[in-house]
């Protein structure tokens, strides 16, 4: 019998579109490459990232904060070997997840490579080199993305590695060369830097976490330069010879200029990431791609091509799991009728570095650009009570509110737990809330989030603890 969907990758858009789908009546199927299913995120991305992040900051706690809280211990002893087994095993339970959750909802998984043969057709190629044609009314795209390459720059998981060998070290390297950083280049480089290595950051423009609001770009910066990272901006990282027992990058002005040498025992190039469309057939059939090579949708997510829609990484977009889920049930629910939706104004961005950063909605910069008059309410850490007593007054809190309205705009935090606390900010958002709407809503007391409620008073320069 035929499928009424194939879902082509079982990332985070992928299976969670597939799960939708079959929970609203379609007979679904999904074809996934690898030999497990969760794409990137969950085998090599998101999930192995963030026990490595956990784990090194209880090491890095152990041995800096337990004495100034009255907890005498030894100085801890690494053991990486089952620091990684620690990562596998939850990445291992997560993918297991996953197949769970296809299998309960009666979603049938073909593991190999898939391609759009024709409209309504997906071959599957497996392992084996077997192929096999399925037969579907809808097909939806959600193939990821993949480690941008540098030209001339060699990755041998290795010694230059990318986040995926960055993740599956089998030593900690005593100098550690990030090329990018952005989020992935920070994450890495804070979880090594943590164990023991000595970190310097290149990047090509003239600030940290290109993209994001210039003030908290600049603290965060600030911070990690504090803990014991280098940074190297307006920078560029031309090649790297590996002919000695130790690499050595050559680095340039941005601009041009004077080039120097930078020794270093590992490599990471995290230039950003580039959408996984390859092999799928597309150009034979006629789906259409940008510039960049991402996907052509439109508002419901359809290609070029009748009965073809795309998700994920693979479209226009900030390339986040989570943006994919929301991609992924909006168009399962349009395959059937309903009004998929995902509001772009009101998706979480997240730095899992310590302090956490994250961001929902506009920076300063895109209100000014855009000419929106805007009003700023801000709130330190070091002025909340939780902070205080928890050693972690680092950071502070922002909120954007139009100056007409009082809407809220943007929200940005640079904080312990500041992943966690965006939530509220983004459900705030969501429903069209304004600054003094999140004011006159009761916090506990004493809890991080309160300070959340501060910044929002001092959009109105009423802030009680400041």
């Amino acid at each position: 019998m035929p499928y009424d969907l194939i879902v082509i990758g079982t990332g985070p858009g992928g299976y969670v579109c597939a799960i939708r789908a079959a929970q609203l009546g379609l007979k679904t199927a999904v074809v996934e490459k690898r030999a497990t299913f969760g794409g990137t995120c969950l085998n090599v991305g998101c999930i192995p990232s963030k026990a490595l992040l956990h784990a090194s900051e209880l090491f890095e706690e152990a041995g800096h904060s337990f004495g100034k809280m009255g907890i005498g211990v030894s100085a801890p002893k690494l053991d990486l070997k089952a620091m990684m087994a620690f990562k596998d095993e939850g990445v291992d339970g997560n993918i297991k997840g996953v197949e769970f959750l296809l299998k309960k909802n009666k979603v049938d998984a073909f593991h190999g490579s898939g391609r759009i043969a024709a409209p309504g057709k997906v071959e599957v190629t497996g392992a084996d080199g077997k192929k096999q044609t399925l037969d579907t009314k809808s097909i939806v795209i959600a193939t990821g993305s993949d480690v941008a390459k540098l030209k001339g720059i060699e990755i041998d998981e290795k010694r230059i590695v990318s986040s995926t060998g960055a993740l599956a070290l089998d030593k900690v390297p005593g100098q550690l060369l990030v090329i990018g950083a952005g989020v992935i280049g920070l994450e890495l480089g804070s979880v090594w830097r943590r164990l023991g290595a000595q970190v310097t950051v290149v990047e090509f423009l003239d600030g940290i976490l290109p993209g994001m609001d210039g003030e908290v770009r600049r603290q965060a910066q600030r911070l990690f330069e504090k803990q014991g990272m280098a940074f190297k901006l307006s920078s560029k990282v031309t090649a790297v010879d590996t002919s000695g027992k130790r690499l050595k990058a050559n680095v340039e002005p941005a601009k041009g200029g004077t080039a120097e040498t930078v020794e270093a025992d590992v490599v990471l190039v995290s230039t950003g990431r580039v959408p996984t469309a390859d092999g799928l057939g597309l150009k034979e059939i006629g789906v259409k791609l940008d510039e960049r090579g991402r996907i052509g949708v439109d508002h419901y997510y359809a290609t070029s091509v009748p009965g073809i829609w795309a998700i994920g990484d693979v479209i226009a977009g900030p390339m986040l799991a989570h943006k994919a889920e929301d991609e992924g049930v909006a168009v399962a629910e349009i395959l059937v009728g309903q009004a998929g939706h995902v509001n772009y104004d009101a998706i979480p961005n997240v730095v899992y570095t310590y302090p956490e950063i994250a961001t929902v909605g506009k920076s300063e910069e895109e209100l000014k650009a855009a000419g929106v008059a805007y009003n700023v309410g801000k709130f330190p850490f070091s002025a909340n009570g939780r902070a205080k007593v928890n050693m972690t007054t680092d950071g502070f809190v922002k909120i954007l509110a139009d100056a007409k309205t009082d809407r809220v705009l943007g929200v940005h935090l640079i904080c312990a737990d500041a992943g966690n606390m965006i939530a509220q900010a983004a459900l705030a958002m969501e429903f069209g809330a304004s600054a003094e709407d999140i004011a006159r809503t009761c916090h506990a007391h004493p809890t991080l989030p309160e300070a959340v409620k501060e910044a929002a008073m001092a959009v109105a320069k009423r802030a009680i603890h400041m």
